[in-house]
């Protein structure tokens, strides 16, 4: 009995340092063997070890072109193979993104699907149609699972969605559903969460150990907060709505029901309508409100829609700079694009009337993944199950 609880024990040690070195060579995008060393605390030999399993089960490849680091041989340095791929979903108001990606949170293949208020069916159909044709055209890899990322609340646990106002979404499963028509292993969570995710992992919030991360898409206004390089999720995972924070108590009505919210005022469909364009990413919507500032100034007509939701903006982030004190404040989506586009002099203004004290080191920055970062966060869902133990995922062999 002894012995085989020590071998348990030790099956179990050794499943963690396997997910943990891959994780690493996920998240650095490739890594020496000698950094996994330091990183990780193990020595050399057990580096070799794992790595050489990860190797044998197909995740990883090591390439001898490594930085040396002193007198000998250069560390190899190991990367991840791009055969392996997860589905990332974002459903929207008005567009079902989609898109296939690899570890290191490489995009290998998107598909925007044009929509009207999609309901829960629609989506899973959509979904496994698009997931199917992009899955075919790339018979060299293979789908091992999928992450959505949902605009409103959703139970982690089980994907179950409680609420998308803005869908119209109420007490929803969505993730079981779309697992039998995938065939594959599903997992939900909050978009702006999974945005905070990729951000911290990949883009702008990297090194940062306090970073609040606000989404703006279709659907409104999400936020992700991590404090001490940890997620804050609240008791039940639905902490971060800053979209219902109030700046106006005698605003519009907001799809929550109540008045004045932050998202209720800072909309992206206006900005939108301002610069004559439907449905357009996060991309697109940015070069178009900085080419229109540019033709027409800033006291123009598309400057002045930026100034007035640039205001409602400064309320909102003072109130949470001077309760949370974070080191960084991320911007994605319609918020990064108004960032991007209003004069530096409007973007010094904003954390005017927070405290001094607490705003001093606040640096707001726009997501650096662009509308690539609600995909990738989904992404990251997917991969955390089969990461976690990489061994025992079904692998089927693909001729090199």
């Amino acid at each position: 009995m002894v012995a085989e609880r020590a071998a348990t024990d030790a099956g179990r040690v050794r499943q963690r340092n396997l997910a943990a070195v891959l994780r690493l060579v996920h998240e650095s995008r490739g890594v020496t063997r000698a950094d996994l060393t330091r990183a990780l605390g193990l020595n050399r030999s057990t580096i070799g070890d794992l790595v050489g399993v990860l190797v044998e089960h197909g995740w990883v490849d090591e390439r001898d072109d490594g930085q040396r680091s002193g007198v000998g041989r250069p560390s190899p340095l190991v990367i991840t193979r791009d055969q392996w791929l997860v589905a990332a979903i974002n459903p929207e108001l008005d567009v079902i993104d989609i898109a296939l990606v690899s570890l290191g949170g490489e995009i290998v293949a998107r598909r925007r699907t044009a929509v009207d208020r999609p309901g829960v069916a629609e989506v899973v159909a959509i979904v496994a149609r698009v997931v199917r044709e992009l899955s075919a055209a790339h018979p060299e890899a293979q789908v091992l699972g999928a992450g959505v990322a949902v605009p409103g609340l959703v139970r982690r646990d089980d994907g179950y969605v409680r609420l998308a106002p803005r869908l119209g979404w109420s007490d929803e499963p969505l993730a079981a559903p779309l697992a039998f028509a995938l065939d594959m292993p599903v997992a939900a969570a909050n978009d702006a969460h999974l945005g905070s995710r990729a951000e911290l992992t990949f883009g702008a919030g990297q090194g940062a150990a306090s970073v609040l991360y606000l989404n703006g898409g279709p659907s409104g206004i999400g936020g992700g907060l991590v404090i001490d390089g940890h997620p804050v999720d609240g008791s039940a995972g639905y902490a971060g709505e800053i979209g219902h924070v109030s700046v106006d108590p005698r605003g519009a009505l907001c799809a929550c029901g109540a008045h004045g919210c932050l998202e209720a005022l800072v909309r992206r469909d206006a900005l939108s309508a301002a610069v004559d364009l439907s449905h357009p990413d996060d991309d697109e919507l940015d070069a178009a409100l900085q080419s229109a500032v540019a033709l027409e100034g800033s006291e123009g007509p598309v400057g002045a829609i930026l100034s007035e939701q640039l205001g409602w903006l400064a309320i909102a982030l003072r109130s949470a700079v001077n309760l949370l004190n974070p080191e960084r404040i991320v911007l994605g989506g319609h918020l990064a694009a108004l960032w991007r586009a209003v004069g530096e002099h409007d973007r010094h203004t904003v954390l005017a009337e927070a405290l001094p004290v607490t705003a001093r080191d606040v640096r707001i920055e726009v997501a650096a993944l662009g509308a690539q970062r609600l995909l990738i966060g989904a992404a990251e869902l997917a991969w955390d199950a089969l990461i976690a133990d990489p061994t025992e995922v079904p692998l089927r062999p693909i001729a090199p």
